[in-house]
């Protein structure tokens, strides 16, 4: 009995990364959904394999000020409301909104990030030689 009711007190703390792929996506035509697989979070050096072909090494940094993950689903652009007296506007047929402005989008932060991931190209003498003797 004891058991569970440890187990429902056990609060679950997720931890957000940012993933820096630095300048690999101008060197490489990388497929906007490619398939990837990302192993080793829990090393120093966790691996990063994209498409199959390209494979990357990564190592954590802490994040240098506040950096929040935002996002902009469920939301839908809004049209910016005139501005300027009411009577006015009704009594000249204009509106006082600007024609070359565009629909700003509503964004809702998703989560604090801590650690950012930095990756570069995986080269042979990134990885240790299992075969050298210490």
């Amino acid at each position: 009995m004891e058991a569970n009711a440890a187990r429902d007190d056990v609060e679950i703390e997720e931890e957000y990364v940012l993933l820096d792929l630095d300048s690999v996506p101008e060197q490489f035509n990388i497929p906007p959904n490619a398939p990837y697989v990302l192993s080793g979070l829990d090393t120093l050096n966790p691996i990063l394999v994209i498409d199959n072909k390209l494979k990357l090494i990564g190592h954590y940094e802490e994040a240098i000020g506040t950096c929040i993950a935002l996002t902009e689903e469920g939301t839908s652009p809004t049209i910016p409301e005139e501005t300027g007296p009411s009577e006015a506007n009704k009594s000249s047929g204009k509106s006082n909104t600007d024609p070359n402005q565009c629909p700003s989008k509503q964004v809702k932060p998703v989560a604090c990030i801590n650690k950012i991931l930095k990756f570069k190209l995986l080269l042979d003498t990134d990885v240790p030689d299992a075969s050298a003797q210490p």
